[in-house]
């Protein structure tokens, strides 16, 4: 079923631009997921990256807890086990995570909504792999992005100035393994992501599942070398749903292998805190009509979200 999805070589957007634009297009229209191949994202960087997070997780609980944040929405630093909770749902989700920002200078105009890192002192290489982790994925993502306003008849670079000072967000995250049976909770309930794009690195270990339009919940276990992106609420809203954000879980395993950890390392990238998300009129046809009349900055969205998943 997995194969249904499909996964595309990033290269081609340099060899074959216009078949690679209109296969990824037609790709999301459908689905709101592909995979991406061809990154040229190393291996070695991959697991330098997620070695550090390992370790971090392993750290005792009230050593974790020094980087929590209360009150901050998880923007930065450590969220525990047991707090965030899919919209809707009434079990939170079976995860602890860590979150990297952007760096910004002090003085940046977005200091305000983008506070500073913190770094666990007790993990050697924590900056560098996680930070230089941040910085890769975020120029994917700006090719993915390129690709994609090219299919809906924007210029290639029309996200670049628009998602440089993006309030985007690296999020390793652990699930411990499941010790009891038969418990409501999932390992990440059924969800959208709140931001335009998600670039899912090493997400090889099976448990995501992708709801197709039919209904049906199509499991979606990428090889070591394919990079899951999916479409986020922000992008859908602004292309008037052409590009879906689709519903999405990580499920729980059944027998031994709910006895293992599970580790994932998102990247949601969001636009400038202060974009504003008013739907392309080129998005707008008589068969679809402007579903988001009222335009709301990506700020302003992103905290709405956060409340409603109870991180804030």
């Amino acid at each position: 079923m997995a194969s249904r999805i499909p996964t595309l070589d990033i290269r081609r957007f340099d060899s074959d631009r216009d078949a690679f634009v209109a296969e990824l297009g037609a790709a999301y229209r459908e689905w709101g997921f592909a995979g991406i191949g061809g990154h040229g994202i190393p291996q070695s960087d991959i697991d330098a990256a997620y070695r550090v997070f390992v370790e971090f997780f392993a750290l005792p609980e009230d050593v974790k807890m020094r980087y929590h944040v209360p009150g901050s929405g998880g923007a930065r630093g450590y969220t525990p086990f047991g707090v965030e909770t899919a919209k809707g749902a009434s079990h939170f989700d079976l995860k602890e995570f860590w979150h990297i920002g952007r760096e910004i200078p002090d003085d940046s105009k977005y200091r305000e909504v983008m506070p500073p890192n913190l770094w666990p002192v007790e993990v050697e290489g924590f900056r560098e792999h996680g930070y230089g982790l941040y910085r890769t994925l975020d120029r994917l993502g700006s090719r993915v992005l390129a690709a994609l306003a090219l299919h809906i008849g924007l210029p290639e670079d029309w996200f670049a100035d628009k998602t440089d000072f993006g309030n985007s967000i690296l999020r390793p995250i652990h699930y411990p393994p499941i010790t009891t049976d038969d418990i409501p909770n999932e390992r990440a309930g059924a969800h959208e992501d709140i931001n335009l794009i998600t670039l899912l690195v090493g997400a090889s270990a099976a448990g995501l599942e992708v709801k197709s339009r039919k209904g049906e919940w199509v499991p979606f276990t990428a090889d070591e070398d394919v990079i899951v992106v999916n479409i986020g609420d922000m992008l859908q809203r602004l292309t008037n749903h052409v590009y879906p954000s689709t519903t999405h879980r990580v499920v729980n395993p059944q027998g031994e292998e709910a006895r293992k950890p599970r580790y994932s390392t998102p990247f949601f990238l969001h636009p400038n805190p202060d974009f504003v998300i008013d739907v392309l009129s080129a998005t707008v046809t008589a068969d679809n009509p402007n579903r988001y009349p009222e335009p709301i900055t990506a700020q302003g969205y992103l905290e709405e979200r956060l409340r409603e998943i109870k991180l804030k």
